[in-house]
């Protein structure tokens, strides 16, 4: 078995001052024994604008963001996957919502951009999202090889989607790391039920870290980070506030899940595109 750990946060504007609290929480996580540590959508950077993660976009390779988590995962010993950070996109007053994978040695493992973007308005709040105005797509799906089994990569809106982690459970996924920063509205009505889900339709541990508490631009998110099992049961969760949320990952409970009651093998509609 191997300890997870998904990070909470409440971010703002400052990067230095938000990393200084992940690096507090990964921390936390480690003295807890975690070996792998999942950090929050917008972890380094919760703007009072949306324009302001495109004045902080980073190129692949460099940034202040990159060099910490390389150097967190480094120092620790941990695999840690990188919440979201700015990347440069094609589009020069656009970024990328990068998702970095480091392994233990401080090495990128691996890279996904957010597919699905949050373009909504939320009538009992009167709050709108336009993501698509500040954030350029991606259009890979990733699964990555870990220590502790193959590792789906998402991110918040694309929890919504469920044909995106078919293509990733026929790439063999076995748990999915889920960064997010649902709002406060959309978490109460449906986090929970569809974290769980993902985890029940697809037998996969989901490691679900998501932003929690009040930021400078206004908004609110939910919290309620948590850790599913393949049988939907959570594991353990924290409702609000910075803190830490640790479960262990059992693949031998997964594998026992998947070969007794094996929903997979029965289904007869299959994806039609292959992750590449």
């Amino acid at each position: 078995m191997t300890i997870a750990a998904c990070i909470q946060m409440a971010s703002g504007p400052n990067i230095g001052a938000n990393l200084l609290e992940a690096e507090r929480l990964i921390e936390e996580a480690v003295s807890q024994q975690a070996r792998l540590v999942v950090l929050p959508e917008n972890f380094a950077l919760m703007g009072k604008t949306e324009q302001d993660k495109v004045r902080h976009r980073e190129k692949e390779g460099g940034g202040a963001i990159q060099t910490f988590l390389s150097e967190q995962s480094a120092r620790h010993g941990i695999w840690l996957v990188g919440g979201t950070l700015p990347m440069v996109a094609h589009d020069e007053n656009k970024v990328r919502a990068t998702c970095l994978v480091f392994n233990d040695k401080g090495e990128q493992a691996a890279r996904y951009d957010k597919i699905h973007l949050f373009d909504v308005q939320l009538i009992d709040s009167n709050e709108q999202y336009t993501e698509s105005e500040t954030i350029e797509p991606g259009d890979q799906v990733v699964v990555v090889d870990t220590p502790f089994g193959r590792m789906g990569v998402a991110v918040c809106y694309d929890l919504r989607f469920p044909e995106l982690f078919r293509q990733q459970l026929e790439a063999g996924m076995e748990l999915l790391v889920l960064p997010s920063a649902f709002t406060a509205i959309t978490g109460r009505a449906h986090w929970e039920v569809l974290v769980r889900a993902r985890a029940i339709e697809n037998l996969c541990y989901v490691i679900a870290p998501d932003q929690g508490g009040y930021h400078l631009s206004g908004r609110e998110t939910y919290g309620h980070s948590m850790i599913v099992d393949p049988w939907g049961t959570v594991l353990n969760r924290l409702s609000r506030g910075p803190g830490v949320v640790c479960a262990d990952i059992d693949l031998g409970l997964l594998n026992s899940a998947r070969r007794n009651f094996p929903s997979i093998q029965h289904r007869r509609l299959q994806c039609l595109n292959k992750p590449s």
